[in-house]
């Protein structure tokens, strides 16, 4: 199966940082994701644009394929 970047089930917003994270090492904590985007924020104000237009870009998970919590 084909890796696909797509916002996460794990949300705290709108599971942006959930999906960057579980893309790049699924068994990485969506936390560490959500904290430096936070740091990042700070230091550069547009990321925060940049994740709504991420949240609108990225597609939903498909939830036939997942098992639960």
């Amino acid at each position: 199966m084909q890796k696909r970047l797509t916002r996460s089930y794990h949300k705290s917003l709108l599971g942006v940082c959930g999906g960057i994270s579980e893309y790049l090492n699924p068994q990485m904590d969506p936390v560490f994701a959500r904290i430096a985007w936070v740091v990042l924020s700070f230091i550069n104000p547009l990321m925060v644009v940049l994740y709504f237009v991420l949240a609108i870009i990225m597609p939903e998970p498909d939830y036939r394929y997942h098992s639960g919590y």
